[in-house]
């Protein structure tokens, strides 16, 4: 878990015991809670929270990360793969404080990079993104990532709205 991505003023991390207040600050806002099925209720549920991502990284399945802005935990990300995979699954969110200043995008750019890269990263050729269809900053965001819209789903359950799978291929040069 010593995987730390740099970018000016972002950083991507795996979530540190330490981060369980920003977590649980970020995490009582309804507009996150609209849109994720992310939920932590206070600082306990976030020290708990945080302990399954850290079990995330041990199994290789689901390797996230806090999303720092000059230091300041503002958002999640994470990619979710299968063993043996070519293909994996990006994730975000970010808090209020984030919101509009480009900072989900940053950290997707950031994240997809690394999961291309077959020499540090994950080496995947292929990322999906899947967001609630009636967000509209989600799709903004994948777009603006260079995650093309392939598909409209179906809900997954009564009462959901459709999702949007984007998918971003790893470009290969050949010499």
């Amino acid at each position: 878990m010593n995987v730390k991505l740099d970018s000016a003023d972002l950083t991507l991390r795996p979530w540190e015991p330490g981060d369980a207040e920003a977590l649980a600050v970020l995490a009582d806002d309804e507009e996150l809670r609209r849109w994720t099925s992310h939920r932590v209720a206070g600082p306990h549920d976030a020290v708990r929270w945080i302990a399954m991502q850290e079990a995330g990284w041990k199994s290789g399945e689901r390797l996230s990360f806090a999303v720092l802005v000059t230091g300041k935990v503002m958002g999640h990300i994470v990619l979710k793969r299968s063993e043996g995979e070519a293909c994996g699954e990006v994730g975000y969110w970010t808090g209020a404080p984030a919101r509009g200043l480009g900072v989900a995008s940053r950290a997707v750019e950031l994240l997809t990079g690394w999961a291309f890269d077959t020499g540090t990263g994950a080496g995947l050729s292929r990322l999906e993104l899947i967001h609630n269809a009636g967000n509209p900053a989600s799709c903004r965001v994948a777009q603006k990532t260079g995650y093309v819209l392939e598909r409209v789903l179906p809900p997954r359950a009564r009462n959901e709205a459709e999702g949007h799978l984007h998918a971003r291929e790893r470009v290969t040069t050949r010499h």
